[in-house]
C-alpha cells in the first residue's frame, strides 16, 4: 500500500494527535440558552493539555451527541476533532464490542463476556472512522497517541496508510492471561491491530508480559526483552514495544484543594450531617460489577451484624456513580446493590445514626476532596482494575498524614502504594480483618504510611507520565524512522 500525502487542505496539520473514544470537553447550556461546551475534568486531558498547547495538538474523539456531525473546533488551546456516532453506532461498538465483550473479557470475565460478529463488524467500522480522522490532520512525522480498549484495531490502520507517524497506545484497563484472551474469535486482529504501534504502554507489568506472551502464541511475532518483532512477511515491519507506564494523577492540584479553608469546612459538615460517628469509611467506585462493591458491602454488613462495628461509632460512605445504564449486567447490578444497601440500612440503623448513606450519583472534584477528608477509612475492593485514581486522590488529599487506605490487591495501584493496607477482595473474613485493622490503626503508623506514599506521587505524577511516555515514543520513533531509511 503506497503512502497517501497527508490530510486534506480543509485542516491544519498537526504534530501531536491524541486519539479517545470521548473529546475531552462537556456539553453545556450557555447563559444566553446556546449550546457550548467546557473541558472535561479528567486526568488525562489535564496531562495533555500542556504539552499539546505547546506542540500544536489536536485531539480527536467523539463529542457526545448521537447522529450528530460536528465541525472541528478549538477549546482551551486544543484542536477538538469530533467523530460522529449514531445510536446504532453506540449499541453495537460501544456497549456492544467495547463494553460487553471486551470490558468483561479484559476484567479476568468477572460476567461472561458476549461474542457478536455484528459487534466486531461495527466496532472495525467505527475503528476506521477514528483512524481516518486521524490521517486527515497528522503532519507529516507527527506524533499520534491512541488511548484504550474501544479503539485498539487504530493503531495498526494509522501505520499501514502513514508508516511516517510515530504511533503510541496506551491501554487503561487491565490486559488479560492469555488462557482468557484465547477466547477472544478475534484474537489475532486485536493483537495485530496493537502491534502497529511503536510503544504500547499498560498500567502493570503483569499486562505488559500478558500481552507479549499472547503476540509470540497468537501471531506471527517474536519477542526479546519488551520488543516484538514481525515476521519477513507481516504487512507491518514496524517493531512494537510494550512497557508498564502507570498513570498518575494531578498530585499538586488535589493537595492545593485539601487545604482550602471551604473545602476543609465542608469536610467537617459531612461528618456533622452524619451524626459525629467515631469513624467515617468511604467507598467511591462507577457502580460497575469490577469494583467489588458487593463484596464491601457483604464484609461491612457482617462486621455490623458481629457488632465489631455499632451504628453510631461507623458510618460508610459509599458513592457509586452511575454508569453504562443501557447494558443489562449493569442494571442488574444496581438492584444488587440497591437491595444490599436496604438489608444494612433495615437491620442496623437507628432513628438517631445511619450505617450506611448511598449515593448513586456523580459529584464534582471539590466535593469529592470534601469526601476524602471526611473519612478516616478509604475503601478501594476491586475484582479487577487497571489502576483506581481515586486510591492515589485519596491519599494526595490527606497532606496531614491521617486516614487509612485499604486496597485489593488486584489493582494497578497497589503496585505503587505499597504502604496500604492491601485486601483479597474475594477473603470475605481476611477483609472484614483488615477493615478493623484499619479503624483501629493508631495516628502514627497511619501518618508513617501516608508520608511514603504521598512521596511517591509527589514525583509520580500524571504529567510525569505523560511526558516519560512521549519521551520514550519519541525515541523509539527516530530509531524506527532511522531504520526504514535504511531499508
Amino acid at each position: 500500500m503506497g503512502t497517501p500525502e497527508p490530510n486534506n487542505t480543509s485542516e491544519q496539520n498537526y504534530d501531536l494527535v491524541v486519539v479517545a473514544n470521548r473529546l475531552p470537553v462537556d456539553r453545556i447550556t450557555n447563559p444566553d440558552g446556546t449550546q457550548g461546551f467546557r473541558r472535561s475534568p479528567g486526568g488525562l486531558v489535564t496531562a495533555l493539555a500542556p504539552v499539546m498547547a505547546s506542540s500544536d495538538g489536536a485531539w480527536v474523539g467523539w463529542h457526545g451527541g448521537i447522529d450528530e456531525e460536528l465541525d472541528s473546533f478549538d477549546k482551551d488551546d486544543i484542536h477538538l476533532v469530533p467523530v460522529p456516532l449514531s445510536e446504532v453506532d453506540l449499541e453495537l461498538y460501544y456497549e456492544g464490542f467495547s463494553n460487553s465483550t471486551l470490558w468483561p473479557l479484559y476484567h479476568d470475565v468477572i460476567v461472561p463476556p458476549e461474542y457478536h460478529r455484528t459487534w466486531w463488524d461495527r466496532y472495525k467500522k467505527i475503528n476506521q472512522r477514528f483512524a481516518d480522522a486521524v490521517l486527515k490532520i497528522a503532519a507529516p512525522n507527527a506524533t499520534v497517541w491512541v488511548h484504550d480498549y474501544q479503539l485498539q484495531l487504530v493503531p495498526q490502520m494509522i501505520r499501514l496508510a502513514r508508516p511516517d507517524l510515530k504511533i503510541g497506545f496506551f491501554l487503561h484497563i487491565p490486559f488479560p492471561a492469555a488462557s482468557l484472551f484465547s477466547q477472544l474469535p478475534w484474537r489475532t486482529q486485536i493483537l495485530q491491530g496493537l502491534a502497529g504501534a511503536d510503544l504500547v504502554g499498560f498500567q502493570r507489568e503483569t499486562d505488559a508480559s500478558n500481552f507479549l506472551r499472547c503476540l509470540r502464541r497468537f501471531t506471527d511475532y517474536s519477542t526479546k526483552g519488551d520488543v516484538a518483532t514481525p515476521s519477513a512477511d507481516n504487512q507491518m515491519q514496524n517493531l512494537c514495544q510494550a512497557k508498564a507506564h502507570p498513570i498518575s494523577i494531578d498530585t499538586e492540584q488535589i493537595a492545593k484543594l485539601s487545604r482550602d479553608p471551604q473545602i476543609i469546612a465542608r469536610a467537617a459538615q459531612i461528618r456533622n450531617e452524619l451524626g459525629n460517628p467515631k469513624t467515617v469509611i468511604l467507598g467511591v467506585d462507577r457502580l460497575d460489577y469490577t469494583k467489588g462493591i458487593r463484596h464491601r458491602l457483604k464484609a461491612y454488613g457482617e462486621l455490623l451484624a458481629d457488632e465489631q462495628l455499632r451504628a453510631g461509632d461507623v458510618c460508610l460512605i459509599q458513592v457509586a456513580s452511575p454508569s453504562r445504564e443501557n447494558v443489562d449486567t449493569y442494571v442488574e447490578l444496581r438492584d444488587q446493590v440497591e437491595l444490599m444497601v436496604g438489608q444494612i440500612t433495615g437491620q442496623h440503623d437507628t432513628l438517631s445514626h445511619t450505617t450506611l448513606r448511598y449515593l448513586h450519583q456523580s459529584y464534582p472534584l471539590r466535593e469529592m476532596i470534601a469526601m476524602y477528608l471526611a473519612a478516616d477509612v478509604l475503601l478501594v475492593t476491586a475484582l479487577r482494575d487497571g489502576m483506581n485514581l481515586v486510591a492515589k486522590e485519596y491519599v494526595a488529599a490527606h497532606q496531614d498524614g491521617r486516614g487509612v487506605l485499604v486496597l485489593s490487591e488486584y489493582t494497578g495501584a497497589a503496585d505503587q502504594l505499597t504502604q496500604a493496607v492491601l485486601v483479597n477482595p474475594h477473603d470475605i473474613d481476611g477483609m472484614k480483618d483488615k477493615i478493623i485493622a484499619a479503624v483501629n490503626m493508631n495516628e502514627a503508623e497511619q501518618e508513617k504510611r501516608m508520608r511514603r506514599m504521598n512521596r511517591h506521587l509527589k514525583i509520580n505524577d500524571v504529567t510525569r507520565w505523560s511526558e516519560v511516555f512521549l519521551a520514550e515514543l519519541a525515541e523509539i520513533g527516530a530509531t524506527t524512522s532511522a531504520n526504514a531509511g535504511v531499508k
